[in-house]
């Protein structure tokens, strides 16, 4: 499996963005999406994740701002996020599983590279 991540950039504080993150090979494979981020300094933070049902987990610091969703037809998942922050700064990543919750790094299979996502103040 392999996952491109996409839609990073710089805004201002306030404003949105969309992540993408593209799978291919043995999609049949996936059944968890997440995006992580890691900042300069921090440790790697679990954002957001998806299951191929739906279901879907919000680290407390993007809940209500930022929205994960998936294109299962299109082996793709979304990360719309909004009313951004200084603080969001960081490297996200998308990563794949393929159990049906994964919440910590070691239970992802897959991962793909980074996406900068700049916010200004």
């Amino acid at each position: 499996v392999q996952l491109q991540a996409s839609g990073g950039g710089l805004v201002q504080a306030g404003g949105s963005l969309r992540l993408s993150c593209a799978a291919s090979g043995s999609t049949f494979r996936i059944n968890t999406m997440g995006w992580y981020r890691q900042a300069p300094g921090k440790q790697r933070e679990l954002v957001a994740q998806i299951s191929s049902g739906g279901s879907t987990y919000y680290a407390d610091s993007v809940k209500g701002r930022f929205t994960i969703s998936r294109d299962n037809a299109k082996n793709t998942v979304y990360l719309q996020m909004d009313s951004l922050k200084p603080e969001d700064t960081a490297i996200y990543s998308c990563a794949a599983a393929g159990r049906s919750r994964a919440f910590v790094v070691h239970e992802y299979d897959y991962w793909g590279q980074g996406t900068q996502v700049t916010v200004s103040s």
